[in-house]
């Protein structure tokens, strides 16, 4: 393929997480939706751009988003199987136009159409837009989308379309867009080069990119360093290709200063574990088992696992088993390293019915992981949860406590629904499963018949 004629696109799902629950809970379209966990170590996995405006974002500790929001904010749990669903569906659709794609993650992946070879800037955009509409007409979700000469440009430009748009980025306009942004900006670019770069006065993309070659290999590495510098010329022949999927996920960090007790290990544990659990969530599925990689002063590595009975994204839950499964530096010595990783990956994803109890029989009695506290008499239930009821059909616990529950009834296609009060014992209220808010019969008929096939 002539490279100077390729278009490679980067289709960014929107809000995606946040989206899918207004999309499902129609009560909620317009309203400041956060996703995310609910305990006193909760991040936002998701947030509506509604929530947005607020400074609400994605990862920051759910805490601080509730306050930035304010009263208006509806906060829900994950909902993975959900989402896995709906993914699969966007996808699934762009395939029949781009049948290679190169996802990322639940919510986005690079494309390079055969059918826009040789194309010219406006011919990209059309093509984008449709495919912006097929992606709406059968999920209802909005997607951006970015296109230019490579992966980079293209990433960079579907950042430029948010909210629901399209950027082309033409040939002619590609040393004009990167050479004013910051170099973090750039693809592989992170903190600690962003930091060598800095101290050598090197601030811009444009800055890197005017460097010699040998200068960018002895300040970055003689590896990396000509790729990077590549990159911030805007050269990126990288191909588009199928993802091989990953086996495990993890995420460690080496220490200042070795860690000499417990505490210290627990307390480090926290955000290596979140780290590692936000990669598990833009992976888009869930794991079983937990490991923990210890690196000793004397530089001998010890590692410990446990498998939980099922495949599973709360991050409460995970990060309980990871410190579960820490040694006490006093017993095995100073610890230089840490690591969590997460495998058993699967698509399939039992949703928690009382996370609060299956992360308390993680801990072991341990008490100093703060959760969110049942609300009184709440019987179990917690706001998100699907439900069914023999009559009102389909709907989502809007709150539960001091006996009583609020059911708002409504999926994807029926509009804002009616709410009802019922005991919480009522014999009427069951769990449902979460995938039927999505109301879409006929595609999940359709999955079902091809992964029962032989």
């Amino acid at each position: 393929m002539d490279l100077s004629a390729r278009w490679v696109l980067h289709l960014d799902m929107d809000a995606f997480f946040a989206s899918v629950e207004q999309l499902t809970r129609p009560t909620l379209r317009g309203r400041p939706v956060l996703v995310g966990g609910l305990g006193g170590r909760g991040v936002v996995a998701g947030a509506s751009y509604e929530a947005r405006v607020f400074g609400a974002r994605s990862a920051m500790p759910m805490h601080q988003a509730r306050r930035q929001v304010g009263a208006a904010a509806v906060v829900l749990p994950p909902r993975g199987v959900v989402y896995s669903v709906a993914s699969k569906r966007v996808f699934d659709a762009i395939r029949e136009v781009v049948p290679v794609l190169e996802q990322l993650s639940f919510d986005e992946a690079f494309g390079e159409p055969a059918a826009l070879v040789g194309a010219d800037a406006a011919e990209a955009e059309r093509f984008c837009e449709d495919l912006r509409r097929l992606v709406r007409e059968r999920t209802g979700l909005v997607a951006s989308v970015g296109v230019g000469s490579g992966k980079q440009i293209a990433k960079i430009a579907s950042g430029l379309a948010k909210p629901d748009g399209v950027r082309v980025v033409g040939r002619a306009e590609e040393k004009t867009l990167l050479s004013g942004l910051p170099v973090r900006k750039l693809w592989g670019i992170g903190p600690v080069a962003e930091e060598k770069l800095h101290r050598l006065g090197i601030e811009t993309v444009g800055e890197l990119a005017a460097l010699e070659g040998s200068e960018v290999a002895s300040i970055l590495g003689v590896t990396i360093g000509p790729a990077l510098h590549q990159l911030a010329r805007g050269i990126d022949h990288r191909p588009v290709a199928e993802r091989a999927e990953a086996k495990q996920i993890s995420a460690e960090s080496t220490f200042a200063a070795d860690l000499i007790t417990l505490d210290q290990l627990r307390e480090a544990t926290g955000p290596i574990a979140e780290h590692a659990h936000r990669r598990l969530e833009r992976d888009g599925r869930g794991a079983r088992t937990v490991t923990v990689k210890l690196k000793k002063s004397d530089m001998s590595t010890l590692t410990r696992s446990a498998t939980l009975p099922y495949a599973t994204t709360d991050v409460a839950t995970l990060l309980a088993t990871a410190r579960r499964l820490l040694l006490d530096p006093v017993d095995i010595g100073p610890i230089r390293l840490l690591g969590v990783g997460f495998s058993g990956l699967s698509d399939v994803r039992q949703e928690s019915l009382f996370p609060e109890l299956e992360q308390q029989e993680a801990e072991l009695g341990d008490t100093r992981i703060p959760v969110a506290p049942p609300e009184p008499d709440s019987g179990g239930w917690r706001i998100g949860d699907d439900v069914t009821h023999p009559q009102l059909g389909h709907g989502w616990l809007q709150g539960a406590g001091h006996g009583v529950m609020t059911v708002r009834f409504e999926t994807r296609c029926s509009g804002v629904g009616p709410t009802r009060t019922f005991p919480v014992d009522s014999p009427d209220i069951v769990r449902a499963n979460p995938v039927d808010s999505l109301d879409w019969a006929d595609y999940l008929s359709e999955l079902a018949d091809y992964q029962s096939t032989p």
